[in-house]
Order: structure tokens, then sequence, then C-alpha cells
């Protein structure tokens, strides 16, 4: 077996056990794209060998979802198969686990009109509501991975030789997974996941009830909900079983409070918006509510999205990444918001995660927004870390403490 087989076996088997965490006996869905068959296959022989009863593999081909913009209906971007929603919710209720390979094309929707976009995405965001309350409240384990493929790798390393691009691609998917490090990524992984759980403690101890982010075009402040929690690495589903969300993950992240966000943020990376790039993005809010926007290419996706309903106009997530961070150390774009995010502080409009805030898994939606939560039917992250980022935390009783300084921890 050469490196690059060993190295993919290795990397099947971690987001097995670490990712998804297969418990014998479980149903496993994987959705893959068609371009990763060789490792989507070895997933599923490491999930029947730690136990799984049946696993199901959802294959995606972009091409084909372009097909559809292009040339369908224009009631079908409002369809979502009803019947598809609920096997997704029944799947769920059996506590079945999924694993999403997940790499969309920076590029697939050039040309298509954004209304096309947003439509369907809606549509299916709101078929898939019942569905969605299982992984956003980790109620079942689930994760997003990544796998090259061709489009994604000639976006990220234009610089290469075309026929360089992919080994390029692997090589940094392996790295960031820890998949490369001497000894067992499992372990490697457990490590890491302890020490994530040190940065998550130091801010849950804190008891912070707002932070102030100032940077080059940003000066925001957040107020944070009480009863916040900060969580970071993983978590643990309904039947107690711990599973990795994202892989990979540098950060930690707690909800702000759906009204308390003031200020101006500028993004610090391009935006892959469901296949459609967003570029320097500056927003402006007013009492938790985004008065103000703006993008240098792309506005009017940015528009599409704060129109998804009224909760797309507020903060779900705020998240902390340190600048010196192993992705960030890469020095690269990803043009994919699960890496891009591990390489910056970043922040999400749209949807909270319940697990967030104290008793939150189990509250109706009205009660986690009498708690400062935002709720929305979207959930989507835009990055604003940088080296040049100072947060400062504040306490209860008012005192102001450096959180991040140049973009990196002070605590």
């Amino acid at each position: 077996m050469n490196d690059f087989a060993i190295l993919l076996d290795k990397y099947a088997e971690l987001v097995v056990k670490v990712g998804v965490n297969v418990q014998p006996g479980q149903v496993l869905m994987v959705h893959a794209p068609l371009e990763t068959a060789e490792l989507t296959r070895l997933i599923v022989g490491k999930a029947y060998e730690a136990g799984a009863k049946y696993v199901m593999v959802d294959w995606d081909d972009e091409q084909v979802t372009r097909i559809r913009y292009e040339k369908a209906p224009e009631d079908s971007f409002g369809y979502y198969p009803q019947w598809h929603a609920d096997m997704l919710e029944g799947f769920a209720q059996e506590g079945g686990a999924i694993l999403h390979i997940k790499v969309p094309d920076p590029e697939l929707f050039n040309g298509i009109d954004s209304k096309k976009v947003s439509t369907a995405v809606k549509a299916a965001a709101i078929a898939r509501k019942n569905y969605q309350n299982f992984t956003r409240s980790s109620k079942i384990s689930w994760s997003l991975v990544k796998a090259p493929t061709r489009a994604w790798a000639d976006k990220v390393f234009a610089d290469l030789p075309a026929e360089a691009r992919i080994d390029a691609m692997w090589e940094a998917v392996f790295h960031m997974n820890r998949v490369d490090a001497a000894g067992d990524p499992v372990a490697a992984w457990r490590g890491h996941i302890a020490d994530l759980k040190q940065s998550q403690d130091r801010m849950n101890a804190k008891r912070y009830k707002s932070l102030h982010y100032r940077a080059p075009g940003t000066d925001l402040r957040i107020a944070l909900p009480e009863g916040h929690l900060w969580r970071g690495g993983g978590g643990e589903n309904a039947s107690g079983v711990y599973f990795v969300a994202n892989m990979p993950t540098e950060e930690i992240y707690t909800m702000p409070h759906r009204t308390g966000v003031n200020g101006t943020v500028t993004s610090t990376m391009p935006l892959n918006l469901n296949g459609r790039l967003v570029d320097g993005i500056t927003v402006t809010f007013t009492d938790g509510k985004v008065t103000a926007y703006d993008a240098k290419s792309g506005r009017e996706h940015l528009t599409s999205l704060l129109e998804t309903d009224e909760g797309a106009s507020y903060l779900g997530e705020v998240a902390l990444v340190p600048h010196d961070s192993p992705i960030s150390r890469l020095n690269r774009v990803f043009y994919n918001t699960g890496i891009d995010e591990n390489a910056s502080c970043h922040l999400a409009l749209g949807s909270a995660y319940p697990v967030n805030i104290e008793g939150g898994v189990g509250l109706s939606s009205e009660e986690l927004v009498q708690r400062g939560a935002n709720v929305s039917l979207t959930h989507v992250d835009f990055m604003i870390g940088s080296a040049e980022l100072d947060i400062d935390g504040e306490l209860a009783d008012g005192t102001i403490e450096p959180v991040f300084r140049k973009g990196n921890w002070v605590l």
C-alpha cells in the first residue's frame, strides 16, 4: 500500500470513528459527490467494521444540479419533494447518523439567476425544517468533511500546474485533519478536542456579557445572552454519543443576543454562498438587525440571503479562532466555509444553535427567541478574523478584559 492509500484509509477511519462516531447497530447515511467515490467506499467499509447495521450512500453530481438551473421550468425552484424530507426525518427519528462530504464548486452557479438558487435553497429549508431541528439541536450525530474535486482544486490551487492541483488539495485536507501526524490520527484528534475544551471552559468561566470587536472596517459590539454556552470540538447527541460536526475544526462558538448587536463588521475572506461567491462584505447592525450592507462583488447574492426570512437579518453565532491556527498558516483561501471559518474568527447570519444556551435543547422557537436566541431557516457563516483583530470582553461588573490581540488569544 502506497503512502496516499495509507493516509486515505486513516482519513476514512477518522471520519467514521471521530466525526460521526458510528455505533454498533446504527444506520449511516453518506452524502457524497461522485468524484469522491474512492474515499466514500472506504468510509462505507469502515462504518460496517464499526458495527453499522446499514449504510446508505446518497450520491451527488453538481453537473446534474447545474442542468436543473439551466433547463428546468420556473416552478421547479420553489419545489422540494416532501417525501424526501419525510425520509430524512424518519431516518433521524431512528437515531441514524449522517456524514456529508461537502465540497461545493465555488463557481457552480456562474451565470445563473441568483433568485433561482435562493428560491430552491429556501424551499429545501422549509421542507426540511423538522429534520434540521435534529441536527441543530445535536439530537443525532452528524459531520461535515472534505475531499478534493476537480472544480474545487482548480479554484483553490489555480497557481499550480493542473496536474498537481488534486494532489495539493489532498495534502492540505490530510494536514488540516491531522491525518499526516505521526502516530494515530484518532488519538491526535482526541488531544486536539481536549485543547479546544480548555478554551471553551475558560470562556464559559468568564461569563462575559458582551464582546467588542475592532479591526480595519470593523467596530462591533455583541451582547451575549444570560446562560450562553461556549462549545468547541464536538458534543454529545441525545443518546450521549460524542461526535464532531465539522472536520476540520479550530473554533469555539456561542450565540449572540438576538437584539444586542450594534456596529459595523467587514469580512476578511470571500464567501462561497451556495455556489456563488460574495466578497468584501460590510454589514451594519442596529439592535441586532442588519440595517445596511454592501459587498465588493456578489451583493445580489447577499441580498437574497437576507431576504430568506426575518431571522436572516440577525446573527445566530459568534465564533473565535486564533489567527495562528493550522489552517490559517496554510495562507490560502479555500472557498469552502467549512475550512475558511476554521482559519478565521467568524459570525453567522441566521439561526442560533440551541445547544449554545442553558436548557436550549427542547425549547420551542418562541421560547428560544425569548431567551435571546435567533431563529431562521438559514445559517451562513462569514469570516471576519485577521492578524489585525482585537477583541475585548466585558464582565458582569463592567470590567473590560482583552480576549484577542492581533488575532490571537490573550486569555
